[in-house]
């Protein structure tokens, strides 16, 4: 399953992503390129609709894994950037009947701690719109969807991140990572000398370390 970015805005859509399912396709995994809803005029995304739709979307897989012939005990959650934020979230879900129990869950540059990403004003004060405040007006949102708060997972994940990345600062991973250790996780740090979007060229070194880790 896939997960775009975009800092969750409307105009960023899952096309980003395209390729890189063509190409996890041609090696034969089924890809799951995801849509949700995203922020802007009549999109309805945000907290929490915006975790609803991540969340009903990768209960979907069960509904269609007869006919697409799909194994259920090898689901993994690659996310990207606000992508990788929701597959982290993802990662900190609660098991519940009915609910499909992805692998492992690889974050590339995720936007993983959002107190922390509100704090640097990340994507012109975009976390803000997503959660629907501040972390001092709503924390009660910011407890349910940021996945620095929601440790421990319980799950793998995979933490990517680019040590010139300008979009999401590393130490916004870094942090994460260090928290999710500390907690008892199973996650795994890559630090790359590369871009924000170098981790989705599906061309690149840093894409092969995702495919290298997919089950």
């Amino acid at each position: 399953m896939i997960l775009h970015g975009g800092f969750w805005r409307a105009r960023y859509g899952r096309w980003i992503m395209r390729a890189l399912a063509e190409d996890l396709a041609r090696r034969g995994y089924a890809a799951w390129n995801l849509e949700y809803r995203r922020l802007g005029p009549l999109a309805g995304g945000g907290v929490p609709n915006t975790l609803d739709d991540v969340a009903a979307g990768t209960d979907h897989l069960a509904a269609i894994a007869g006919e697409h012939n799909l194994d259920l005990a090898r689901v993994a959650v690659v996310g990207h950037s606000a992508g990788g934020h929701l597959a982290l979230w993802l990662a900190g879900r609660p098991p519940t009947d009915g609910a499909v129990a992805p692998v492992v869950f690889i974050a590339l540059a995720a936007v993983a701690d959002l107190r922390l990403a509100h704090a640097k004003g990340l994507g012109a004060g975009v976390v803000e719109s997503f959660v629907g405040g501040s972390p001092d007006d709503v924390p009660e949102r910011y407890a349910a969807a940021s996945p620095a708060e929601r440790l421990p997972a319980g799950t793998r994940q995979v933490l990517v991140h680019g040590r010139r990345d300008a979009n999401v600062p590393i130490d916004v991973g870094r942090t994460y990572y260090d928290a999710a250790v500390a907690a008892g996780d199973d996650v795994e740090w890559v630090e790359r000398e590369c871009d924000h979007m170098t981790l989705i060229d599906h061309r690149s070194d840093e894409w092969q370390l995702v495919v290298d880790r997919l089950p």
